[in-house]
């Protein structure tokens, strides 16, 4: 394994090293000629320092809510399980780092070739790039730290205080621990770009950018592919226990619950920490490299520079404001309620915030650019262009629980058609639920792209070149628009879930004395089945809202490649007056790109699901070999820990092929041929797109029928529970780990294109296409290790000559 590893990366290290020329214009390409721009007057200047400290209030905002969730009172029995789930993350988050390391360690070598040999760059500088590459990485890693800690303080708080038989801190807790993540997250991203901005020298700030690029890529790209895989494994493994044993969920005794918690946090929290952590800074960088490439006008390029970072600093007071807002109204409404729809006061906080960033959108815009390049009307349609990716971000989750909610008619098609067809009859419906959503979902975006793209004909045009593609672009950042939000009912769903674990590992129900115990200590009566009936329900609104902000990720992905894409064709095409007819389906090689990115998505789809597959075959094989259900109360830590090795272990060899099979391809692609590769690009994003909220939202309408059946039917133990079951276990790599890695597989595909691409025109035609051979082999090694390297088939091979069955995976 080790050997297999070490070649891998001395062959990812040799690329590298044949792609000087790809990293040496990143600068040109990502911020081209800042230190030229004029960026910051005094007004500017102030504006900045202002959202600077904006960004500080709002880590100590979100600090503040982490500690006074950690005050919340809890038993000392919950309070062991979250403290043990917290220990199982930290292990993982430990692995994973130093794989991160690792690679950025190769990564870093070829920068210092790079800028200090061939660029002649001074050593501060270098060092200057190497540090913003770290803080990159650390970025991403130490939001997706945060969120774990802060999950782990929230999800036994939650188990305790659903015991008072209220559901208000239920649904609390949770929602704090949300906001505390997603404002955490937003503020530390602006943050280092605010500092970029006001405190590096022009001339480093380019540079900066470039690290900062690379290591959030590459430390969310790793994360969120590891902590879908891991998660889903852990899932797959605990979940069919339930059939295999008929013992009841998040049983005690079950050994692979606590690998399960781990994934919940894995998947649920790490990954999508990082994920967005990076999908705001991407965007960011994106939307300012096309300033400076389309807008001719220096004095414009201010102006709009200084608005978008106005928009985000607004971005944060929008959200907090709407929390504050949102807490108040529902506290009156449900404080004292014995009853409560879980998913009602998470609808109001989305829409009431989208409608307080559209109000914050126009005001704003109207104070800083009423006239910008001499038209008195463009303000308010730059703004009406953002605002159709903020409503987006509300309109979005209304269209997912359409097809994932506990309440829609699809969810409840999915239970009936298990009543009578079992397990197949449930999977079928799950897929068409899944294939409608996707039309619906593409149709709304069309829409509102469609609605963006006809305002930027009123005028844009005389600004800059290609306005629409900005227009795409400030929808993608509209998508964004209130982000804290976005974020918090997002990791909403993964303490419900634990919550849940929390209270069945703690076996609180048959501690002696607890109720004495409690009412000395805490003050209120123990109430068992109210606090089992809140926790379960409410995790079907935790389900609900991780499948609401799925497609806004994912949707700001797409529609901010378009942006990143245009800087590819603006290379090529010497600012859109050159070769502008390769860009047409009749270049044939155009119309194969297109044709190769499908195959491309659904190697990746097929990758990830055998990494899941084989990594829940081997944890199942465990469990059902060491657990023990008589005279015990709990599993045992050890048992628990091996089935966190073995998902750890599968998911970071699944990690490890994705991540080089996307890079070698890339180069490979990039270097065949240029129009072939914007082709490429296009149809990745295109076909991820559909793919992902296919599956996104499959998964999540099989994931909420088996909570309706658990729930409301309280079918537990029943042959159909056992048909929601499985039809779950199917869509649990459909949801969490498939499609929601889409996100940074797109990002970071056309990302490092930029780079790739520009490596590519500098070469010989037949030192192209000799590389792009070389690069295509060995990105066909990785895709052949991602599925007959990983496959199960020994076994069988094995039990059908009648030989032993071996001990370990025939994966490497």
């Amino acid at each position: 394994m080790l050997k297999n590893r070490a070649i891998s990366l001395t062959s990812l290290a040799l690329a590298l090293l044949c792609a000087p020329a790809a990293l040496a214009d990143e600068a040109r390409l990502i911020l081209p000629d800042l230190d030229s721009v004029q960026f910051l007057g005094m007004s500017g200047r102030s504006l900045l320092l202002g959202g600077f400290v904006v960004c500080v209030l709002g880590l100590a905002f979100g600090l503040s809510i982490s500690a006074q969730l950690k005050r919340l009172p809890v038993h000392r029995s919950m309070l062991e399980v979250s403290e043990l789930i917290y220990e199982t993350c930290k292990t993982y988050l430990v692995t994973q780092g130093k794989f991160i390391l690792l690679l950025e360690l190769f990564i870093g070598v070829i920068m210092v070739v790079y800028f200090g040999v061939l660029r002649h760059f001074d050593a501060a500088k270098v060092l200057v790039i190497l540090v913003f590459s770290l803080i990159g990485i650390g970025g991403s890693y130490g939001v997706a730290w945060f969120g774990i800690r802060v999950n782990t303080y929230a999800n036994s708080r939650t188990a305790f205080a659903s015991l008072r038989g209220k559901p208000f801190p239920t649904y609390q807790i949770p929602l704090k621990a949300g906001m505390s993540i997603g404002t955490m997250l937003i503020s530390t991203e602006l943050l280092m770009m605010l500092f970029i901005l006001l405190f590096v020298p022009a001339d480093y700030a380019g540079p900066c950018f470039i690290g900062f690029a690379i290591g959030e890529s590459l430390g969310a790209s790793a994360l969120r592919i590891a902590g879908g895989i891991f998660t889903k494994i852990a899932d797959i493994g605990s979940d069919l226990m339930k059939i295999v044993f008929n013992i009841k969920e998040d049983d005690a005794r079950n050994p692979g619950v606590i690998a399960d918690c781990t994934g919940d946090n894995a998947g649920d929290s790490v990954g999508p920490s990082a994920d967005g952590f990076e999908t705001y800074g991407v965007t960011g960088v994106a939307l300012i490299s096309f300033i400076l490439l389309a807008v001719s006008s220096a004095n414009v390029q201010v102006q709009l520079l200084v608005w978008i970072f106005a928009m985000r600093i607004v971005m944060i007071i929008a959200s907090v404001g709407s929390y504050l807002i949102n807490e108040v109204i529902q506290k009156a409404r449900y404080a004292d309620a014995d009853r409560m729809n879980f998913e009602a006061p998470l609808t109001v906080l989305v829409w009431l915030t989208s409608v307080v960033s559209v109000a914050f959108t126009f005001l704003v815009s109207y104070l800083l650019i009423p006239n910008i390049g001499g038209d008195p009307t463009l303000w308010w349609k730059l703004s009406l262009i953002i605002t159709c990716g903020t409503l987006a971000g509300a309109v979005i989750p209304e269209v997912v629980k359409v097809f994932t909610s506990t309440e829609s008619a699809h969810v409840r098609e999915v239970v009936t058609a298990s009543r009578e067809g079992g397990a197949s009859l449930n999977v079928l419906s799950g897929l068409t639920a899944g294939n409608f959503s996707a039309f619906w979902m593409g149709i709304v975006i069309v829409a509102l792209m469609g609605i963006g793209f006809g305002v930027s004909l009123g005028g844009l045009s005389n600004l800059m070149l290609a306005p629409a593609v900005f227009a795409f672009g400030l929808v993608a950042f509209g998508f964004l628009g209130m982000g804290p939000v976005t974020i918090a009912v997002d990791s909403y769903g993964p303490v419900t879930d634990n919550a849940q674990s929390v209270y069945e590992l703690s076996v609180i129900e048959n501690l002696p004395g607890v109720r004495g115990e409690v009412k000395k200590e805490f003050g209120f009566d123990l109430s068992f089945e109210k606090a089992k009936h809140f926790l379960e329900e409410n995790d079907g609104a935790g389900n609900t809202f991780k499948a609401t902000a799925k497609p806004v990720l994912i949707g700001t992905a797409v529609v901010g490649a378009t942006t990143m894409i245009f800087s590819i064709i603006m290379v090529l095409t010497d600012g859109l007056r050159a070769n502008m007819q390769y860009l047409t389906i009749l270049h044939a090689p155009f119309l194969l790109g297109l044709i190769a990115g499908g195959a491309v998505i659904y190697w990746f789809t097929g990758a990830s699901i055998q990494a899941v597959s084989t990594g829940a075959y081997r944890a199942v094989e465990f469990i059902k070999a060491n657990i023990k259900l008589e005279g015990v109360e709990k599993a045992s830590i050890s048992d628990s820990k091996r089935v966190v090795e073995i998902c750890t272990q599968y998911a970071q060899r699944g990690m490890f092929n994705i991540f080089l099979t996307v890079f070698f391809v890339t180069l490979a692609f990039a270097c065949l041929e240029s129009y072939f590769f914007i082709g490429y690009l296009i149809s990745i994003a295109l076909f991820g797109l559909y793919q992902a909220i296919f599956m996104a939202n499959a998964g999540g309408a099989w994931d909420n029928a088996k909570k309706v059946v658990e729930v409301e039917l309280k079918a537990k133990g029943t042959p159909l529970h056992a048909a929601s079951v499985v039809g779950d276990t199917v869509g649990d790599p459909f949801k969490d780990t498939s499609s929601v890695a889409m996100n940074p597989i797109i990002k970071f595909t056309t990302l490092f294109g930029l780079l790739a691409v520009e490596l590519a025109t500098e070469l010989p035609n037949s030192t192209r296409w000799a590389l792009a051979a070389v690069f295509f082999a060995v990105a066909l090694v990785f895709v052949w290790r991602s599925f007959y390297g990983m496959r199960i088939q020994a076994h069988v091979k094995s039990e059908a000559a009648g030989a032993p069955r071996p001990a370990t995976s025939s994966g490497t």
